[in-house]
């Protein structure tokens, strides 16, 4: 192998990958890590600031990217940057989506307006942008989708509001897209991170003992961090993948799988 070759061994380099929610978090680490890669990289936000700082960090892998403030939650925003995306990049090959917002309470007294909220922005903001920009990869006839779910989306969240309802959605959602656009030559798979450090979540680690409680559950002993979830994406984006559709790959350091390490067993 050539050292060209090894130097892209996942073979991201020269395609356009577009990632939602690239103004911090999850989305900036992937957008990041696709540049490094050596993808020309839309990274979409409505964070204006935090797109700037990740604007910043995509200008060291050179010129070739862009950032754009965007509504996911709008079809007329995400097509204006489809568009922009075809005219200043190229066709999309690659939809990574991480936007996504949390609004907590319990579900006898949610407000309607929250709980709709949640679902327009984590569940309908996909279905927009695998609409949009896959269109783009239907033409090409080849393309990966990747969205950011939660391990919420198979255990129960309480007090989370929708959230865990929306993450259930898109886990379904990736499946369909696996199914009905496989013959087009387009994947569609899911991350579902564990405990992660975003800064959605920020507030819970600033509380004094939360993280040393949370790492002590994580078989791991460590919180994850948005590089990890990133790290997973590139491999799903890229052709080493070829062959896994409608999959759901979870990523929290053995968390999810621990439920019978807390039953009480007398004698063991």
């Amino acid at each position: 192998m050539t050292e060209q070759h090894s130097s892209d061994w996942l073979g991201l380099s020269g395609r356009v990958a577009v990632v939602t929610g690239g103004g911090g978090g999850i989305g900036r680490a992937t957008a990041v890590s696709f540049a490094r890669a050596g993808a020309k990289v839309a990274a979409l936000d409505r964070d204006e600031r935090g797109l700037a700082e990740t604007k910043a960090k995509l200008r060291e892998f050179g010129d070739g990217h862009l950032v754009a403030s965007c509504d996911t939650t709008s079809e007329d925003n995400v097509a204006a940057a489809a568009d922009t995306v075809a005219r200043t990049l190229g066709s999309c090959g690659i939809l990574v989506n991480t936007a996504a917002v949390l609004r907590p309470g319990g579900l006898d007294t949610l407000p309607l307006a929250e709980w709709n909220a949640v679902l327009a922005v984590n569940l309908t903001g996909y279905f927009i942008c695998a609409q949009a920009f896959g269109r783009q990869m239907r033409k090409a006839g080849r393309g990966s989708l990747i969205h950011v779910a939660s391990i919420a989306a198979s255990n129960a969240q309480g007090q989370s509001g929708a959230y865990s309802v929306s993450k259930a959605g898109v886990v379904m959602l990736s499946q369909q897209l696996a199914a009905e656009w496989g013959p087009h030559g387009i994947r569609s798979n899911v991350v579902s991170p564990g405990l992660v450090v975003t800064p959605m979540s920020q507030a819970f680690y600033d509380t004094p003992g939360v993280t040393e409680r949370r790492t002590a559950v994580v078989p791991m002993r460590r919180i994850g961090a948005p590089q990890d979830m990133a790290d997973a994406t590139l491999f799903l984006a890229s052709d080493r993948s070829s062959y896994v559709n409608g999959e759901e790959i979870i990523v929290d350091g053995g968390y999810a799988r621990t439920l019978m390490s807390h039953v009480p067993r007398p004698g063991f």
